[in-house]
């Protein structure tokens, strides 16, 4: 076994390996670029080299650097994790001929495999069925429309390097497939290094489901059943799930036969994993092989027992594997939710910044920890008061839970995201939460078009119905309650002049929260030491009963003799009385008022926010790639302005209405902030 290794990566992979290293009692090597030298992952290992400047293809990307730490450091082995280098088979080769070992399969299979074109035509030549498609690298936007037309659409466009949902597109007309192309190779160059583009059809209403391998360097090889990865948002997964709620026992078997058989073909050692496209009738087609860990390996760990970090360290150092294929168990049930820094109500535009809070809800279950099931686990690689860099993939945590079967698990995950507490960048946590109570998704109906299917128009807070919108009002009343209190019992206040608190108050909802009137709510028996109250609100009453203090973001208690968790924020924006309450997804923006107050603020004048119509303005932080645009220039409405680059994602900026431009107010290369005006139209 080996004494140290190195893992060549970031964030959450990173932390997660070294877990599992310190666990077997291996010394462990981080890596760095300038950007995460305060990183977690530097933070956790034994020790750290700094390889290169933020961006990665100056840091991450550089296999030499990589290879020197190596040496500098002693280390034996080096684990790739996933993204960045681990799929690419000339760095597995630089590091085997360097003397130095692989955590991962031999660089052969990372060739035949990895890349997406070459893995077709072996599969097809293999028997596998595979989708129609140009399996050849296209060189130019003309040729592909030419070729998507031949297909027929829609088409898929992919990046033969590419991965993550980078590099890809589908295409529904012919200038969807020719601007699909060009940002397909722009995005693959800039995170791959690798620019060819092939073509495939797409199967419309599809799952994706996929095959998780581990294969020894004694042939061995055998599959840990499937993940479900169909709920996806432009190509990315959100949730993943194990075991399918779609397939059947015997659907399982043939993908898993046929992944083994693939994986044999090419001598597949460590872990990978086979994706299928399935058809409703179960049908399944192969689409690609990953020949790396994937980041929802932890829903695996869970129904199976196994820790795959761990078998992939004793496959590489040459152990067989410790299991056969009638060994492998399928237990219980488990989902992961993919925590990224994302502002779902402004179309999952990229958040980055300080994580002014980050207070995950309380893990039972733990990486590289397979004795401890059936609960609650947070794999991140981030920290109370670290930072999310614009420069690297927007994932601040996953989240996963397992239950004793798929409705025990939907529960436990919806209470875990009520108490997960993410401050100063937006997160996906209100779309996640609005997932889990779909009524498709629970049922288990659903395919890689649902997110597309149900949120056209994009993602906005009344597509959050609560099941108890009352609730969310008498917590707002009691949670007022409970700062009058305190308020009250300040010392030294003036006779005759100190706060007094009443019973009678009255909710305003503030914003597009979903409150449109006023409601009045009454708060009584408020007890101070156990912190319970009775609050009447509508033709409901509710008995909350918590230990809440007034600095906590997250509040647990019991309404009505049941439990819950949500969260509380006091003074929202700039408006210093405003409360911010959230559960199961939905938040109330509110003040809430004595009755006297409301009708004072009733008669206050309403000041309207600047009209910046004229104004084209970045929807997040990132980096100006390029302005399109002139002074002088007339612009049609749907005309491409601005390029806006952020966590490796290329986002273009189309005019909204005709109009002449009047300034450029940024230049290309500026690091820019939300909402900072770029073109202005006269």
């Amino acid at each position: 076994m080996f004494n140290k290794i190195l893992i060549a990566n970031r964030g959450e992979i990173a932390c997660r390996v070294i877990l599992t290293a310190r666990k077997m009692g291996i010394k462990t090597v981080a890596v760095y670029s300038d950007a995460d030298k305060d990183a977690r992952h530097v933070e956790l290992a034994d020790e750290a080299v700094n390889i290169g400047p933020a961006p990665s293809r100056d840091s991450y990307l550089q296999a030499e650097k990589i290879i020197a730490a190596c040496k500098q450091t002693g280390a034996e082995a080096v684990h790739p994790g996933y993204g960045f280098l681990s799929e690419n088979a000339g760095f597995a080769k630089r590091v085997e001929e360097e003397g130095i070992i692989f955590i991962g399969p031999k660089h052969y299979s990372i060739a035949a495999m990895g890349d997406k074109i070459e893995s077709k035509k072996l599969a097809g030549a293999a028997g596998v069925n595979c989708i129609p498609g140009v399996n050849d690298a296209i060189e130019t936007a003309e040729k592909a429309v030419e070729i998507a037309r031949g297909i027929g659409y829609p088409v898929m466009i992919k990046a033969s390097a590419g991965g993550g949902g980078k590099g890809l597109r589908v295409a529904f007309n012919d200038k969807e497939a020719f601007e699909g192309f060009t940002s397909c190779r722009n995005e693959a160059r800039n995170s791959f290094g690798d620019d060819r583009v092939f073509i495939e059809k797409f199967v419309e209403e599809p799952r994706h489901i996929e095959i998780q391998l581990m294969g020894d360097s004694h042939g061995n090889v055998i599959y840990l059943n499937e993940r479900e990865c169909s709920i996806q948002r432009r190509h990315q997964k959100v949730i993943e799930e194990a075991p399918s709620p779609f397939i059947s026992d015997e659907t399982r078997k043939a993908m898993g036969e046929q992944a083994v058989q693939l994986a044999k073909a090419v001598n597949y050692q460590s872990a990978g994993t086979v994706e299928f496209v399935v058809g409703k009738d179960q049908s399944f087609y192969f689409l690609e092989m990953n020949t790396r860990l994937q980041v929802e390996h932890p829903v695996t760990e869970c129904i199976t027992g196994l820790d795959l970090v761990e078998l992939m360290i004793r496959v590489a150092a040459g152990e067989k594997l410790p299991l056969t294929q009638d060994q492998v168990k399928r237990e219980g049930w488990a989902i992961e939710c993919r925590i990224n820094a994302e502002d779902p109500f402004r179309g999952f535009l990229p958040s980055t910044g300080r994580l002014v809070r980050f207070q995950p809800p309380r893990e039972t279950m733990f990486a590289s920890d397979v004795e401890h099931l059936y609960g609650v686990r947070v794999d991140t690689g981030v920290q109370d008061g670290g930072e999310i860099p614009m420069f690297y993939d927007s994932m601040i945590a996953k989240l996963i839970v397992h239950g004793t079967d798929r409705n025990d698990a939907i529960a436990k995950m919806r209470e875990a995201l009520n108490s997960f507490v993410i401050r100063g960048v937006s997160s996906n946590i209100p779309f996640q939460a609005a997932l889990l109570a779909h009524p498709k998704f629970v049922a288990g109906d659903f395919n890689t078009g649902f997110i597309a299917e149900n949120y056209a128009q994009g993602f906005r807070a009344e597509d959050v119905p609560h099941d108890d919108a009352d609730f969310l009002v008498a917590l707002a009343a009691y949670v007022n309650r409970r700062i009058r209190a305190r308020a009250a019992g300040i010392s030294g206040q003036l006779p005759g002049h100190g706060v007094t608190v009443g019973e009678e108050y009255v909710v305003i909802g503030l914003g597009d929260s979903g409150l449109n009137t006023p409601r009045p709510a009454v708060v009584r028996d408020y007890q101070t030491l156990s912190g319970s109250s009775a609050v009447e609100t509508g033709d409901r009453r509710y008995e909350i009963c918590s230990g809440w203090h007034l600095g906590g973001a997250r509040i647990r208690g019991t309404v009505n003799g049941q439990p819950f968790a949500a969260q509380v924020e006091r003074g929202v924006g700039k408006n210093p009385l405003a409360i911010r309450i959230i559960h199961n997804g939905t938040r109330l923006d509110a003040m809430v008022l004595s009755p006297r107050a409301a009708e004072l603020h009733a008669l206050m004048p309403f000041k309207a926010p600047p009209d910046m119509s004229r104004f084209v303005l970045s929807p997040m932080p990132g980096l100006l790639a390029e302005v399109s645009v002139q002074v002088g220039q007339k612009v049609q409405a749907g005309e491409r302005v601005a390029v806006i680059e952020a966590m490796k994602m290329e986002n273009v900026l189309f005019a909204m209405a005709d109009g002449v431009v009047g300034k450029v107010l940024a230049a290309k290369g500026e690091s820019l902030s939300v909402d900072q005006p770029i073109v202005e139209f006269v």
